[in-house]
């Protein structure tokens, strides 16, 4: 089992590095599936089937699909996109990268605290105890995620459109 975790955790990393390093877009967006299926793959090897399903439904399905379809709509190829940056821009973020590498090194190499267990989903990750979960026990974060994300879709649907003056009488 941890060699499997190994291996699918490898193939997660080397599906990020193809999203960051790719300079097509296609190829970033069938990186970011490769990602996404390994993580659907170690979500059942913690026997959480539904959410290793929902990986799949929804992330590779619906949202690389979406990816592809606005990367084809506005165009496979963008050319000049790297073009122009500046050397500050990348330093700072080669700086920017280092330091988080180097937070995320601190935290896991700190033992967790005595009264801290890690804790598996409950009843096995079945669909009712999710949904018991998510609607009882934590209903208040729950709406107040989905009023967040109802306000940014509302934002960008404002954003998004054109201005238009109103007709002179």
């Amino acid at each position: 089992m941890p060699l499997l975790f190994a291996a699918l955790a490898l193939i997660a990393l080397v599906g990020a590095a193809g999203v960051l390093l790719s300079r097509n877009p296609v190829y970033s967006a069938l990186s970011l599936l490769l990602n996404f299926v390994a993580f659907a793959v170690m979500y059942v090897m913690l026997s959480a089937q539904f959410l290793g399903v929902v990986q799949i439904i929804v992330y590779a399905g619906a949202i690389v699909v979406l990816f592809l379809f606005v990367v084809m709509l506005i165009g496979g190829n963008l050319p000049a996109l790297g073009r122009g940056r500046r050397a500050y821009v990348r330093a700072a973020g080669v700086i920017l990268a280092a330091l988080f590498l180097l937070a995320l090194l601190f935290g896991l190499a700190r033992p967790l605290p005595n009264g801290l267990a890690a804790v598996g989903a409950p009843d096995g990750g079945s669909v009712q105890a999710l949904g018991l979960a998510l609607y009882v026990d934590h209903i208040v974060p729950f709406e107040l995620a989905s009023i967040l994300l109802l306000t940014a879709m509302l934002g960008g649907i404002v954003l998004a459109r054109r201005y238009q003056a109103p007709p002179k009488d």
